[in-house]
């Protein structure tokens, strides 16, 4: 059997607005729908020139990267800026392209322009988190499960700075997503659900899960 393949260490920025419907999260269209879905957060892997200290895989060489990428692909400069880390995300074994990648979130001034890269993205747009769920459960366009997970995150929040302030307090969760195959479609346990370990998603308990049904997509965690 062969081994699964080493995540490659990554950076994404989560960025966050104020607009007249409330917070507004920035999504940039992948111009290679395959890699992670249609719309996805700017960001990408660790490069030579983002390592800190020798070390690629850290959460600095991870910031670093994002920080580069969103200026790549979406012409914003986060230098100097604060950007708190919210989550870890590291692609099941069972894929050939993984990644290791830090999520962090920034606010942006509601008047701040976004200038596309149109080579690795190809449009971008301003969303409330409930809007983008809303678009991916009438498929007009596809979230992968982390870009899911993190706006179903931020749809709790009506301003930016009360995500600013209150997601990054939260214990940091490293997601490592077991899939187990249903009749229906397939689900994602994470760590904390109660079949996590078995790989049992009927076994009692808690829930934290990520679930892609013939009925839809849905985020559990209670």
């Amino acid at each position: 059997m062969e081994a699964p393949a080493t995540p490659k260490p990554s950076g994404t920025a989560v960025l966050v607005r104020d607009g007249s419907a409330g917070l507004e999260v920035l999504l940039l269209h992948r111009a290679d729908k395959a890699a992670h879905g249609d719309w996805v957060f700017p960001g990408g892997k660790v490069e030579p020139g983002d390592v800190v200290g020798g070390d690629a895989g850290s959460a600095l060489s991870a910031l670093r990267a994002a920080i580069r990428e969103t200026h790549e692909e979406a012409g914003v400069d986060l230098s100097g800026r604060e950007l708190p880390l919210i989550a870890r995300w590291i692609t099941p074994e069972i894929r050939p392209k993984r990644f290791d990648t830090w999520f962090f979130l920034g606010a942006l001034h509601p008047q701040q322009s976004i200038v596309v890269c149109n080579s690795e993205m190809t449009e971008h747009r301003w969303l409330t988190p409930s809007a983008a769920l809303d678009l991916h459960h009438m498929k007009e366009f596809a979230l992968a499960p982390p870009q899911f997970v993190t706006l179903a995150w931020l749809a709790e929040f009506a301003r930016a700075e009360h995500a600013l302030r209150e997601l990054p307090a939260r214990p940091l969760i490293t997601f490592r997503p077991r899939p187990v195959k249903l009749d229906d479609g397939i689900c994602m346990l994470y760590d904390g659900d109660a079949g996590y370990e078995a790989r049992d998603p009927l076994a009692p308990g808690p829930r934290h899960r990520f679930s892609m049904l013939a009925s839809g997509a849905r985020y559990e965690r209670r």
